[in-house]
């Protein structure tokens, strides 16, 4: 793909076809002489194109490996690979303020890119550092090995409905060694690594994990509802070998990666900024440093980030309330924009000229809600140019057809970003 140096924007949006290389016929118009539809919204005095079209398939084989990190309401890394390999050249900074399990910033380093993660939440960082450093397959089963496991460990909490009792002392012994690790400042790459596939290993929904039978790794439920679970279900926690866990998730996340990516998420993990600041003030990036702002702001009140990761949470010795407090939970529209307005004044700040923000915005309440027509006035207030709005849809919803959600009500079948760029 062509960088924006060289190419018409709009008019590349408005001519796109999904590429068919993979044999597959993804688009949703079954007439293949037909491109993009633009439609247009008039917000204030802008007239502003929406694309709407296939722009990139869903499917996660198209996706690298490593990117296999549940995180509760993430996107999918076609979405920033999209806007990186379109806007940006190796050796650009790519940013997320909202990184959450780090899709932007890992696919940014895994196509040579500088990158810049923050979120308030800790878990973001742990989720995502240990990513751009690949550790040897070798040095992990070795480091398991070393590992003390004490099978008279137990959690200070009851949390006999999710694990058998030697499956918890073995993960409460490893959250005792990487928490002694951190604290005498010993912990290294494979320790790192060690930590974020077990914090995501710890609840879901196959053998692959630490618990029994529970919801999607992306949400802990709470100990009540899962003995409820394990009522409906007649079921009770089996051993799992944490070890065995670890090492075959270890492989499953680095099974594709050439060594080209590797090194290339080496250099950008080498140069990389992860903060844990409030998004409206990151002074510690320099002004006009930024190419590329790829994100997905947390949307209003409907997922809470908090209680979903309070397992996470405690494995990590973080505050999950502490860190609630932080996270942006905004009840009303209006009060959504005016957090985000800060925001996207501080983007403006750090995007140099001819820099880009694509802030992807999902339909909420049930699609009565259509926040990017909210977000183009805080992006041209702010002083950037809207350039439009890129709809990428596709014939099925986000959310699965499972723990009682129907995909034709609930949820979202599309994304929707807002591309602004700085003149």
């Amino acid at each position: 793909m062509q960088t924006t140096r060289q190419i018409d924007i709009p008019r590349y949006l408005a001519e796109f076809r999904l590429d068919e290389g993979t044999g597959e016929n993804l688009s949703l118009f079954g007439d293949k002489k037909r491109g993009t539809e633009i439609e247009y919204v008039q917000i204030d005095d802008h007239r502003i194109p929406r694309y709407i079209n296939e722009y990139w398939t869903s499917g996660q084989r198209q996706a690298s490996s490593i990117h296999e990190v549940s995180y509760r309401a993430c996107f999918k890394p076609q979405v920033p690979h999209f806007f990186i390999d379109l806007l940006t050249q190796e050796g650009d900074t790519v940013y997320d303020p909202f990184s959450g399990r780090g899709t932007t910033v890992i696919e940014a380093g895994r196509l040579g890119r500088r990158v810049i993660a923050n979120d308030v939440n800790p878990l973001s960082e742990i989720l995502s550092r240990p990513r751009f450093f690949i550790p040897d397959l070798k040095d992990v089963e070795k480091r398991l090995e070393e590992i003390p496991y004490y099978s008279s460990l137990r959690a200070e909490m009851d949390l006999s409905m999710f694990f058998h009792p030697d499956t918890e002392s073995e993960i409460v012994s490893l959250k005792n060694y990487i928490l002694e690790k951190r604290q005498s400042g010993r912990e290294d790459h494979v320790d790192s690594w060690i930590r974020m596939v077990a914090t995501n290993r710890l609840t879901g929904h196959s053998p692959g994990f630490f618990s029994v039978y529970t919801l999607p790794p992306n949400q802990a439920v709470s100990p009540e509802r899962q003995i409820k679970i394990n009522e409906k279900r007649h079921q009770k926690p089996e051993y799992r070998d944490t070890r065995k866990i670890i090492l075959k998730k270890s492989k499953s996340l680095i099974k594709n990666l050439t060594r080209k990516e590797k090194e290339n998420l080496r250099k950008a993990g080498e140069s990389a900024l992860f903060l844990t600041e409030d998004a409206r003030y990151t002074g510690r990036i320099p002004d006009g440093s930024v190419q590329l702002t790829v994100t997905s702001p947390p949307f209003l009140d409907v997922v809470q980030y908090s209680q979903d990761n309070w397992l996470r949470c405690w494995f990590n010795s973080i505050d999950a309330e502490e860190i609630s407090k932080k996270i942006t939970m905004s009840r009303t529209v209006e009060e959504w924009c005016g957090v985000m307005g800060d925001v996207f004044r501080e983007l403006f700040r750090i995007t140099r000229k001819g820099g880009w923000v694509a802030f992807e915005v999902g339909e909420v309440r049930g699609g009565s809600v259509k926040l990017d027509e909210h977000v183009v006035p805080l992006g041209l207030a702010a002083g950037f140019e809207c350039e439009g709005i890129l709809i990428n849809l596709q014939e099925f919803t986000k959310t699965s057809n499972i723990w009682g959600i129907n995909n034709n009500t609930c949820g979202t079948n599309t994304n929707r970003i807002v591309m602004f760029k700085k003149l």
